[in-house]
């Protein structure tokens, strides 16, 4: 049965990466891969783990189903978590709050546009998430730019702005979020240590490019509609007001754990309920079809359900492999064949332009297990203090499997994002971006080991 979990895994694995061609959503294959794993795992309790099978826990639960109660229970907190935050990030573009950014933007220069929004998704990044933050700028270069080929330069910024925006913030990628919740990474350690290496990123893309854009950009010419005569859906002062509580709710989550020590994502549903309770109270007066949509009982409808359960199949699946073992061997492997973190990390992060990047966290965090400041002595030390909390392994890993996946347009969800919106050529992508992308992530990764090293 071990070997038979593996193949599984293999195989599920390749399902998820060929979702396309298969045309099977990856959340079907993430989920049908999870109970798989854990069914062979039950099933061959005896000869895998010997110890867990004959273990109890204390309300006589199987041992294996003990342990996969646990690891639900970590699973939940990151699920809850991102069902929050993807809520109100909906919440606030139903009522067209980051209009209040976007509508700012008036020049036509390219290069100066270029820097403004790469600067503009790198921050908005790592404040909202690397997909939704490309969803919205893709949506405004639509009405900056007209030549949808030209369009594709500054989608390409987009694309690695958002990746490398999402990885210095503890709620700006999913990965970063998982090694935030597990305690990996605390929120002052991940901002001091990725920022810089985070913004050398984007600038050396963008360094690079602006030697080659020149001249002015032709705006989107506007389509007259029929719908164009229709009052907006909300005010300013809604707008303003929504977007204000909506980022506010998520800058106040690390505060929130910081200062009660509850996990993440009591701090977001907490955020939830207030903007939850103050749309409620300012639509009150609109009659139904004009406040639905703006609810969160509306907004829920749009929220991205298959991802949540991608992630919760993708994380089961994964945990099966720790508990029975195979992650353990594959640590073993890695550290023996390359026996360098940063070597690791660094290969992590150009796997995850291939595959997706969130089973590759999940499978380093249970190779790798956090280890305590007290425990590291001995003989291991100098390769255990690498693995406590803010120790660089997590840090960089956190850095390379957010930016990594900018090396190709299939590698993150953002750049899945930007080539559905703006169907862009995977080929064009490499050959125009791709080579970009990984001059940023390798010029990053060498400004995080100078800086590491120099202190």
């Amino acid at each position: 049965m071990y070997a038979w979990m593996a193949l599984i895994f293999v195989v599920g694995y390749l399902c998820i990466a060929l979702e396309h061609p298969l045309k099977i959503d990856k959340a079907a294959s993430a989920i049908l891969t999870a109970v798989l794993c854990w069914t062979a795992l039950v099933l061959g309790a005896d000869s895998i783990l010997p110890a867990l099978d004959s273990a109890a826990s204390t309300d006589g639960d199987h041992g294996v189903v003990g342990e996969l109660r646990h690891h639900l229970g970590e699973i939940s907190e990151i699920l809850f978590f991102l069902l929050g935050a993807m809520t109100i990030v909906e919440l606030v573009d139903a009522h067209e709050g980051f209009r209040v950014i976007t509508d700012r933007i008036r020049t036509r220069k390219r290069v100066q546009l270029l820097w403004i929004i790469g600067f503009i998704t790198f921050f908005l990044s790592a404040v909202l998430d690397n997909l939704t933050t490309t969803i919205v700028m893709i949506s405004l270069l639509r009405k900056l730019v007209g030549d949808a080929r030209e369009r594709w330069f500054y989608a390409g910024i987009v694309v690695i702005a958002a990746n490398a925006g999402g990885a210095w913030s503890p709620i700006g990628d999913v990965t970063t979020t998982m090694l935030w919740i597990g305690n990996q990474i605390t929120t002052g350690g991940i901002v001091a240590g990725l920022f810089l290496p985070s913004l050398v990123c984007l600038l050396v893309p963008l360094l690079t490019l602006s030697f080659f854009l020149r001249g002015e950009t032709e705006r989107q010419q506007a389509v007259i509609t029929p719908e164009e005569g229709r009052r907006d859906p909300t005010t300013a002062f809604e707008r303003q007001l929504v977007l204000a509580l909506g980022l506010g709710s998520l800058l106040f989550v690390p505060v929130f754990k910081t200062v009660t020590h509850l996990p993440p994502y009591m701090g977001i549903l907490l955020g939830l309920g207030v903007l939850w309770v103050a749309t409620e109270v300012i639509h009150r007066g609109k009659n139904d079809e004009d406040k639905h949509p703006l609810s969160v009982v509306g907004v829920l409808r749009k929220i991205d359900t298959p991802s949540i359960l991608f992630f919760l199949g993708i994380l089961l699946a994964v945990s099966s492999l720790a508990t029975a073992g195979h992650l353990t061997q594959v640590a073993g492997a890695l550290k023996d064949n390359l026996g360098n973190v940063y070597a690791i990390n660094i290969a992590i992060g150009l796997l995850s332009a291939v595959v997706d990047n969130v089973p590759l966290v999940a499978g380093a965090m249970k190779m790798y297990p956090l280890a305590s400041a007290a425990a590291v002595t001995g003989n291991e030390a100098g390769w255990l203090q690498h693995f406590v909390t803010d120790g660089t392994f997590w840090e960089m890993l956190a850095y390379c499997a957010g930016t990594g996946g900018s090396c190709l347009i299939i590698g993150s969800a953002a750049g899945v994002a930007a080539m559905g919106m703006e169907r862009i050529n995977f080929l064009w992508y490499l050959k125009y971006i791709s080579g970009l992308a990984l001059l940023g992530y390798l010029g990053g990764a060498a400004t995080y080991i100078a800086l590491r090293t120099l202190t």
